[in-house]
C-alpha cells in the first residue's frame, strides 16, 4: 500500500512539472518576434544613452553638455518602449560612463564596454541617443547615422528620420545618413542607428532641447520609428 502511494505521489509530480513546464515554454513562445528571419528570446531594445561621466560629449550653447540631455532622452524612450511592450536594457541610467577610473583609454574602453553589452543582449535593434554640434550656430535638426553597409540599419534609420522630421515639425528636414567610420556602427552585431537629436549649438535647439515636453516628444518620434521598422520587417516575411 505504502508502495503504490509513493508510485502515485511521484506520477502526480512528474504530470504537475510537466504542467509547470508547458505554461513557461508557451509563455516564452508567446513573447518570441521574427524580425528579417532571426527568432529573437524576447523584445529587447537596446538603448545606448551616450557619453557620462567626465566625458560630458559635446558642449553647446551656455556650456550645455550633450551627456545630460543624452540620458533623458534615453530615459523617455525606454518608459515609452516598455508600456509598448519590449524589454528595454540600457548602457547606462545615471550620470556615468561605461569605464574603469583611472584608465588610459578612457574612450576606447566605454565604447567598447557599449559593444560587449549589444553582444551579450543581443537586441532587436539598438539606439545610440546623441546630440549634435557645428561652427554655423545656424545649423540645426535632427539626424540619423546607420552603417552604410547594413541594409536593416538603414531602413530603421529612414523610419526613425521621417518620424522625426514629422512629429518634431522640422522646416528644413535632414536625411539619414550612411557611414562607415563610427565605431559602434562599425562594431555592433546588431542593427543599430545612432541618433542625433538636434544641435546643441543652435540657441534655438538647445533650449527646445533642455524641456521635458520637447523630449518627451523626440523620445515618441524614435519609438514610433522603430514600431514602424519592426512592423515593416514582419510583413516582409510574412
Amino acid at each position: 500500500m505504502k508502495k503504490h502511494l509513493i508510485e502515485t505521489g511521484m506520477a502526480v509530480l512528474m504530470l504537475l512539472c510537466f504542467y509547470i513546464l508547458s505554461r513557461e515554454a508557451a509563455e516564452t513562445a508567446g513573447k518570441l518576434v521574427d524580425v528579417s528571419g532571426n527568432i529573437k528570446e524576447e523584445k529587447v531594445i537596446l538603448v545606448d544613452a551616450g557619453h557620462g561621466g567626465v566625458d560630458s560629449g559635446m558642449v553647446g550653447v551656455d556650456g550645455l553638455k550633450e551627456k545630460g540631455i543624452n540620458l533623458e532622452v534615453s530615459l523617455k524612450l525606454k518608459k515609452v518602449l516598455e508600456k509598448r511592450g519590449y524589454t528595454v536594457a540600457m548602457t547606462r541610467e545615471k550620470d556615468k560612463g561605461l569605464y574603469e577610473e583611472n584608465t588610459k583609454n578612457m574612450k576606447a574602453q566605454d565604447l567598447q564596454n557599449r559593444i560587449a553589452l549589444m553582444k551579450e543582449y543581443k537586441p532587436l535593434l539598438s539606439v545610440s541617443i546623441h546630440q549634435n554640434s557645428y561652427s554655423d550656430p545656424a545649423v540645426k535638426g535632427p539626424q540619423v547615422f546607420f552603417y552604410e553597409d547594413s541594409e536593416q540599419g538603414k531602413k530603421l534609420a529612414l523610419a526613425i528620420q521621417k518620424k522625426m522630421n514629422q512629429q518634431l515639425e522640422i522646416k528644413s528636414p535632414r536625411i539619414a545618413k550612411g557611414n562607415r567610420t563610427y565605431y559602434l556602427l562599425k562594431r555592433s552585431e546588431c542593427v543599430i542607428n545612432i541618433v542625433e537629436c538636434g544641435f546643441l549649438t543652435n540657441p534655438d535647439e538647445a533650449g527646445l532641447l533642455q524641456k521635458d515636453d520637447y523630449q518627451q516628444k523626440v523620445a515618441l518620434a524614435i519609438a514610433d520609428g522603430i514600431e514602424e521598422y519592426l512592423e515593416s520587417g514582419k510583413k516582409e516575411k510574412n
